[in-house]
């Protein structure tokens, strides 16, 4: 491209790829092929960051492990089991569903990791409970399962602080325990929402779960609330690494789906498997590629030119943080939360790393940061998942989760500017940085 760099000119590649309908991971590999070519380096040097990216770093293996779990708790009769256990904890409330639809997503999100594995596995189930007999519009029914999904991946075990893991070289564990009681403070909020809305609105409150019941649905349900504790456990006891533990997790979810539960069948575990497979490929996609345009922004020195840019400002932590937020926010109503964390996330590393701002901190803010992006308009995921599942206008779904995404800005405050609210639980286990 006349008159531009071979850095701009694969900026603007990458974009128009984008923009034409090209999936983002092969727009970042063929703009970084171009790269190379425009700058008289070696072509195959992509295939080699691919390739010692992909198969040199042990971390990424619990990404498919994680998505397997998830895939096969959400198969059968768990996620109904799970559903009777929630209701008898908060059916009884004013707007009783909607407080089920928060916690069974509280629950969800020590088993899966994924917002979207939780907003599709439970969201159709809790969606059909909350519009039955008209208790609920079906677009609030949407905007609240779409909400309550983001709380997945922010409370253990979680896909994105792995991926924030690898950039980082964070501690997954200490990660792990950084965004159990911001993931619970959403919760609380999102219920405390719910509630005012109920109220206002005459929302029903569920008939109580008889006294005699509750041992039942209990022991029903307890198998499946165990999986996060063999995870957990396993990690911070010392048994198993955070990949380990997620292989662990695997296998405890095929034995309660298969053996515990009996609900699952040789043709649903290929499905699952299947499943798993693709929803792996999607994110080993992804990451391939941003292993080869983060290749093209070293060699560019792109993360300390904008190290510098931002230290002539004399910014303080909290103003860092605070510009950090902004720009992570408004990129998330733009992009998807994956291709932020590999392509933008890592220019801001090195900045938050001289201003001595703790980096399991910076990870856990960058998170919450990434899943208010998927409700937040115009090209948030799981709007449109919720909207297609129920069949809702965009607008519709959009306007009922105004509230909630105000409740989860405010939630984003607390965290980014009282660190103790990320760095509590893992100075507590050990955590020196």
């Amino acid at each position: 491209m006349m008159g531009l760099s071979p850095f701009e000119s694969c900026v603007i590649l990458l974009i128009a790829l984008a923009i034409a309908g090209l999936p983002i991971a092969l727009s970042m590999i063929s703009a970084s092929i171009f790269y190379l070519f425009a700058a008289d380096l070696d072509p195959g040097t992509v295939a080699e960051q691919i390739l010692n990216g992909l198969y040199n770093s042990y971390v990424l293996l619990a990404v498919p492990l994680f998505i397997l779990a998830a895939d096969l708790m959400n198969m059968g009769s768990l996620t109904d089991r799970l559903l009777r256990f929630c209701l008898m904890l908060v059916g009884r409330f004013r707007g009783g569903l909607g407080h089920v639809n928060i916690v069974s997503n509280i629950i969800f999100a020590g088993m899966s990791g994924s917002a979207i594995a939780d907003a599709v596995g439970i969201g159709r189930i809790i969606i059909n409970m909350m519009t039955r007999n008209g208790k609920y519009p079906v677009a609030y029914a949407a905007a609240i399962t779409a909400s309550a999904a983001i709380i997945g991946p922010i409370i253990p075990p979680s896909i994105p602080m792995v991926i924030y893991a690898l950039i980082s070289n964070a501690s997954i564990g200490y990660l792990f325990l950084g965004g159990v009681i911001p993931g619970l403070m959403l919760g609380v909020a999102f219920m405390v929402m719910n509630a005012i809305i109920a109220r206002r609105r005459g929302y029903p409150i569920e008939p109580p779960v008889k006294l005699r019941e509750v041992p039942r649905a209990t022991v029903e349900a307890f198998p499946a609330l165990l999986l996060p504790v063999v995870l957990l456990f396993g990690i911070y006891g010392g048994v198993t690494t955070p990949t380990e533990g997620a292989a662990a997790a695997a296998a405890y979810a095929l034995l309660a789906a298969a053996v515990i539960y009996r609900s699952l069948t040789p043709r649903q575990l290929y499905e699952v498997l299947l499943s798993s497979g693709k929803a792996t490929t999607s994110v080993g996609m992804l990451i391939a590629g941003a292993l080869a345009f983060n290749y093209v922004v070293t060699i560019e020195n792109i993360p300390v030119t904008v190290q510098h840019f931002i230290q002539g400002f004399d910014l303080s932590k909290a103003g860092f943080l605070l510009l950090v937020n902004g720009i992570l926010l408004i990129l998330g109503c733009l992009l998807e939360g994956t291709t932020i964390l590999l392509i933008i996330v890592p220019i801001f590393i090195p900045t938050a790393n001289a201003l001595g701002i703790d980096i399991v901190h910076f990870g856990v803010v960058v998170v919450v940061n990434i899943m208010i992006g998927l409700v937040t308009p115009p090209f948030g995921l799981l709007l449109f998942i919720v909207a297609n599942m129920t069949r809702q206008p965009l607008i519709a779904v959009v306007r009922e989760c105004l509230p909630f995404i105000l409740a989860a800005i405010t939630m984003l405050a607390v965290i980014t500017f009282i660190p103790e609210t990320v760095l509590w639980l893992p100075h507590l286990m050990g955590y020196k940085g």
